[in-house]
């Protein structure tokens, strides 16, 4: 666009039909994509009973809540966790139940674009997919989250998920109990939402497992017993 312009105006200039102060300026008022609602959030609290979040039905109730304090409540929210099979009821994958995307925080930063983009099913995906930073994996309210290197640090999010989103399917608890336990024992596996790590792994859903699954526990490790929430209808 620039490169018309200016021969625009060499054009006018040489064959004396304009003078400078007649020249066309060229706009920089472009038309600009609308920003996109809230479909993404990083809990601000945890259930405040550990890794305890009333199972599946609990979590997905705590996200719409507060999704709906945050002005967002007119899409379906569900918490982005996976869940063992025990019981007699079949496992359930985190990635499975978080909709379609694309998915944008609190700020309408797009995060992921798909499942595939999220969870890096591809090179390329895992190249470019992603984009969930401490930046970007902002609150319902669209505040940062305390990460590595802040006091307290808690970067630990619960997710009971494997780093391709599924569930794990050995005999060990990666869920405390199907997250309905709240006590010392047992564990959950959690990601790190700031992607940094001074002794595990950087992954934002899977890095390692917690000590426990109380309050304390969890906090020993750098957790506030938070956790991801995704809209299920929104793009």
């Amino acid at each position: 666009m620039r490169n018309i312009f200016n021969g625009m105006a060499v054009t006018l200039l040489l064959t004396g039909m304009a003078s400078a102060a007649d020249l066309p300026v060229p706009s920089t008022d472009f038309p600009r994509p609308p920003k996109g609602p809230m479909t993404f959030f990083l809990t601000s609290q945890g259930s405040g009973k550990g890794a305890d979040l009333g199972g599946l039905a609990g979590a997905d109730a705590h996200c719409q809540k507060l999704a709906t304090d945050a002005g967002a409540g007119q899409f379906t929210w569900h918490a982005y966790l996976s869940t063992d099979g025990r019981d007699g009821k079949p496992i359930v994958n985190a990635r499975d139940r978080i909709g379609k995307g694309p998915w944008r925080n609190a700020k309408s930063a797009v995060i992921a674009k798909s499942v595939g983009d999220l969870h890096a099913d591809t090179v390329a995906q895992g190249r470019n997919g992603n984009l969930l930073n401490k930046a970007t994996a902002l609150s319902e309210r669209g505040e940062l989250i305390p990460g590595e290197g802040d006091k307290p640090n808690k970067h630990d999010v619960l997710t009971g998920t494997q780093q391709d989103g599924r569930a794990y399917k050995d005999k060990y608890d990666h869920t405390c109990s199907n997250w309905t336990n709240g006590g010392d024992k047992g564990s959950a596996q959690l990601g790190h939402f700031d992607r940094l790590s001074s002794f595990t792994s950087m992954s934002w859903n899977s890095a390692h497992p917690s000590t426990g699954c109380s309050e304390e526990k969890l906090a020993a490790t750098g957790s506030g017993g938070l956790f991801y929430c995704f809209a299920v209808d929104g793009k």
